[in-house]
Order: structure tokens, then sequence, then C-alpha cells
């Protein structure tokens, strides 16, 4: 009877296995993140479109700063240019906002357009290396507490990811 049981445990276990044999990969995203061709041509893209804003930030703020010291220097200076270091102070000031409100909806929009599109291309490289290897799931590496190192897809998710255009 125990003989018969095991042998039926025995092929149960072998049933199952051979139906679910395929396992798990892992992914390092923040190593892909890093290594990312993409992130870092559009980061150079960005960089390029904001430098005169960040540049014209920079005089700016130079400009305000010198304001406010020639109206501390001259606490005697009269009404009239009072007011009209004013009025240069808060036309400066303005500028300053809206292009520095600009600026950051500029990188915001771009920073979202970067994470979808990344997130895409590293969703549809996970599914093809899931199908490649025959696993039944592809994981980011952090949220594994314990894995084998042969199972780690990294390099292949950067190189592959590093290919679609």
């Amino acid at each position: 009877m125990n003989k018969i049981l095991m042998s039926l445990l025995v092929a149960g276990l072998a049933s199952t296995s051979v139906v679910h044999a395929a396992g798990y990969g892992v992914v390092d995203l923040e190593k892909v993140v890093e290594n990312s061709t993409y992130l870092k041509q559009q980061n150079a893209s960005l960089q390029q479109t904001v430098n005169p804003q960040t540049t014209k930030l920079e005089q700016l703020g130079k400009e305000l700063e010198g304001i406010q010291q020639r109206a501390q220097q001259n606490p005697n200076l009269s009404e009239a240019e009072k007011q009209k270091m004013m009025t240069q102070y808060q036309t400066k000031l303005k500028e300053f906002n809206s292009i520095q409100q600009g600026l950051q909806t500029t990188v915001q929009s771009s920073i979202q357009v970067m994470n979808k599109t990344l997130d895409g291309r590293v969703k549809q490289v996970a599914e093809q290396l899931r199908k490649e290897n025959n696993l039944d799931v592809v994981l980011n590496k952090n949220s594994a507490l314990a894995y084998d190192a042969k199972y780690d897809l990294t390099d292949k998710m950067i190189q592959k990811v590093n290919v679609i255009k």
C-alpha cells in the first residue's frame, strides 16, 4: 500500500513539474535605468533645450540681487529712485518667475514622456525575455528577497532596451 501511495505521489509530482517547469528571471531595474542609452540621449537633449532658460534665470537672479544690494547700500535714495528700483525689481521678478515656471513645466512633461517611453520598452523587453527563456515571470530584483544569480537577466535587458529605437 505504501509503495502504491508513494508511486502515485511521485507520478503526481512529476506530472505537476512537467506542466509547470518554466521558472523566473530577475532584472535590476535601477541598473537598466542607469545604463539606458535612451535616457542618456533624452537627458542630453533636455539639457540643450533648457540651457538658454537656465542661463537667463541665472542672469536675472544676479540682476535681482544687484538691485537689492543697491537699495540697501543707498538708504538716502529719493522716492522717485526708490520707486524706479522697485518697478525694475518687480519686472525682473515677474520675468524670473515666468521663465522658472515654464522651465519647470517643460522638464516635468519631458520626464513624464521619458518615463512612459522607458516603461513601455522595459515591459516589452521583459515579455520578450520571459518568452525567450520560457519563464513564468520576470521580477524586479529589488522585490525579491533572495534569488539565484543565474536567473539575473539584467544585462540582456539592458542590451535589448538599448536596441529599441
